[in-house]
């Protein structure tokens, strides 16, 4: 069993900066790829960004391209998002997963509980 705690969420302005986190513990995560999903009220979650586990490989969805970037520690077991130049419509809950594999449209096998992201205009 893995469990992921996510933190780093909170309130910001339009244009504003926030960085995520997933701490992850109960096993090591530095061989699996890991996710961020994100989900808006009445939305269904999409998958945000994925880091492969040696961070050659990442994705992520067109919305995000150019402001938000993913990078992981895995000698911190940790996974981070840095988001950038936010936007009103990045407001929503945001989850980190972790994956077997490298697939970033496909299964997850574990999840965090969430943090809220809400982008004031």
């Amino acid at each position: 069993q893995v469990q992921l705690v996510e933190s780093g969420g909170g309130l910001v302005q339009a244009g504003g900066s926030l960085r995520l986190s997933c701490a992850a513990s109960g096993r090591t995560i530095a061989s699996y790829a890991m996710g961020w999903f994100r989900q808006a009220p009445g939305k269904e979650r999409e998958v945000v960004a994925a880091i492969n586990w040696s961070s050659a490989n990442t994705y992520y969805t067109d919305s995000v391209k150019g402001r938000f970037t993913i990078s992981r520690d895995n000698a911190k077991n940790t996974v981070f998002l840095q988001m950038n130049s936010l936007k009103p419509e990045d407001t929503a809950v945001y989850y980190c997963a972790l994956q077997y594999g490298y697939k970033p449209l496909g299964e997850y096998a574990y999840w965090g509980q969430g943090t809220q992201v809400t982008v004031s205009s």
